[in-house]
C-alpha cells in the first residue's frame, strides 16, 4: 500500500521497514501550455546537509553536472531535458546505509533551467510529485503530490530525507524559492560563482 502525504507531513522510512536500504527518489511533472517558445528543462538535485542545514562543499551537491556524491551513496541518474513521457522525469538513487555520518539531511530540490531568460516559473508546472521506491523490489513506498500552490517560484525544496534517532524519515516540504538554483545553493551554504 502506497502512503500519500500532504505538505508538512513527516513519516518514518526505516524504523517500520528495516529492510529499506536502497531507495529511488522519483520526481515527475508536467508543463502547462504556454507561448514562451522554449522547452521547460526542470532539474532535480540533492543537497547533503549537516546538522546546521548546510552543505560542506560542492561535493555535497548532486545534480546534472555532479551525478555522484556522499561517497557514492547518492546517484543522480541523469538529466531529462524535456520532461516528456509518463512516470518519473528524473531519479536520484540513495543507499541509506552508505550516507556519510556528517550528513543529517538530504534536501531534494527541483529547479527550472534558465527560468528567468525563458520567462518560466512553477506556476506553469502541474502534476508535480515525488515518490520513494524500494529499489530492491521496485515497490512504491510513498508519494507526495505537490499540488498547484506555486506562481513565480523558480526553485522548490520538494522533500527532505533526514536522520532521527538513528532512523531515516521523510518530510514533505513543498516550499518555493525565487532566484532559482543560485538561491538554493546560497540557502544551503554554497558559494555561487
Amino acid at each position: 500500500m502506497v502512503i500519500s502525504l500532504q505538505k508538512g507531513q513527516k513519516i518514518d522510512l526505516t524504523k517500520g521497514n528495516p529492510s529499506l536500504k536502497n531507495i529511488i527518489v522519483g520526481l515527475g511533472w508536467d508543463t502547462n501550455k504556454y507561448s514562451g517558445g522554449s522547452d521547460f528543462d526542470l532539474d532535480a538535485s540533492a543537497f547533503l546537509l549537516d546538522k546546521n542545514g548546510k552543505a560542506g562543499g560542492i561535493e555535497d551537491f548532486i545534480y546534472y553536472n555532479n551525478l555522484v556524491g556522499g561517497n557514492g551513496s547518492v546517484n543522480h541518474t541523469g538529466d531529462n531535458l524535456t520532461g516528456a513521457g509518463e512516470g518519473d522525469d528524473e531519479q536520484i538513487k540513495v543507499d541509506l546505509n552508505l550516507i556519510p555520518a556528517h550528513v543529517d539531511k538530504i534536501a531534494i530540490t527541483v529547479t527550472i533551467h534558465e527560468a528567468i531568460s525563458r520567462g518560466q516559473n512553477f506556476g506553469q508546472v502541474s502534476n508535480a510529485f515525488v515518490r520513494i521506491v524500494n529499489e530492491t523490489n521496485d515497490q512504491e513506498v510513498l508519494r507526495y503530490d505537490l499540488g498547484e500552490d506555486f506562481s513565480v517560484e523558480t526553485a522548490l525544496v520538494v522533500c527532505e530525507l533526514y536522520r532521527h534517532q538513528g532512523e531515516w524519515k521523510f518530510n514533505a516540504v513543498g516550499s518555493g524559492f525565487s532566484g532559482g538554483l543560485a538561491a538554493l545553493c546560497m540557502n544551503f551554504g554554497l558559494e555561487v560563482g
